[in-house]
């Protein structure tokens, strides 16, 4: 099994989305959550050691990861898809974007 986290802001439109886009990948166990202290669902020491794949939205989102998990980010991919958050929830041109970059990432 592969453990993909995605990781936005406040965990309410992009992450999300890349959750349920990807969930029903066979091989794949995928979890969602923000990086934010306003965060929906807020990302946990526990779910950096779960994921065997690591996606954030921005580069601030990994810059911000690393400050909060440092040395527990030194055997972890972090992979930064560069999208805005310009989108809504299942937004058509967020779905596409992410089904375009993310497969190829994960191997």
């Amino acid at each position: 099994m592969t453990n993909v986290l995605f990781i936005c802001s406040k965990n309410k439109l992009r992450s999300p989305t890349a959750e349920a886009v990807f969930s029903s990948v066979e091989g794949w166990e995928v979890y969602s959550a923000g990086i934010s202290n306003d965060a929906e669902v807020h990302v946990s020491l526990e779910d950096i050691e779960w994921a065997n794949y690591i996606f954030v939205m921005e580069n601030n989102h990994k810059k911000k990861l690393s400050n909060k998990f440092g040395s527990a980010l030194n055997n972890q991919t972090v992979i930064s898809l560069d999208i805005p958050d310009d989108y809504e929830y299942m937004d058509a041109e967020l779905v596409k974007i992410l089904k375009e970059k993310v497969p190829s990432l994960v191997y």
